[in-house]
């Protein structure tokens, strides 16, 4: 019987994947031209025509969280969303504040060998709820792969990459939570939903 609840879940969970991924390409996709107000900016999913809503359509202007990493990384944690399938999704943006390329830094990846068999990602990210005492750390799916933005290795100066991470979600009455990730400050985010 547990074999069972183990392979349901674990068909549920590439079900995820593939679903977080089609809505990810669906959502740069959707971005619309002539945008003017803001040309420094990348597209995003919260520039989209106001499509179908999404992780990042509760994205507002003021980041949730902004943390400084080595070699002029920044961090901004912009949407912590609790889903009704149990979890967390954080969104945000990855940019290179420095004069020079970034390189991503390994650590990033976390010390899993199974997470550093699948490239450069934020797979060393944890989620901790101090009101539960308990630390959560980014899913993976059936093959090992984190459910977060992988295969980026450098950045060049000024270039922002969008992100996504995903969390099993702490308890309905915990809403508050320290972000933390290798190599930068820990920070508290608000999860909403």
């Amino acid at each position: 019987m547990s074999m069972r609840f183990t392979a349901k879940a674990r068909r549920g969970m590439v079900t995820l994947a593939a679903v977080t991924g089609l809505a990810l390409g669906a959502a740069a996709c959707s971005g619309g031209g002539g945008d003017d107000k803001k040309p420094q900016n990348t597209a995003s999913a919260s520039q989209g025509s106001g499509s179908q809503p999404s992780a990042q359509e509760g994205q507002s202007e003021e980041p949730l969280a902004e943390m400084k990493g080595p070699s002029g990384l920044l961090l901004q944690i912009t949407s912590a969303v609790r889903d009704s399938g149990g979890f967390v999704t954080l969104n945000g943006a990855l940019k290179n504040d420095g004069g020079t390329m970034a390189t991503i830094p390994s650590a990033l990846s976390g010390n899993e060998t199974e997470i550093m068999n699948n490239g450069r990602s934020l797979g060393g990210a944890t989620l901790v709820d101090s009101k539960s005492k308990k630390r959560y750390y980014v899913l993976r799916d059936t093959e090992g792969r984190p459910l977060t933005t992988t295969g980026f290795s450098t950045l060049k100066a000024g270039e922002k990459i969008d992100v996504f991470l995903q969390f099993p979600a702490p308890p309905a009455d915990t809403t508050d939570v320290t972000f933390q990730l290798p190599l930068f400050p820990s920070a508290v985010v608000k999860i909403s939903g």
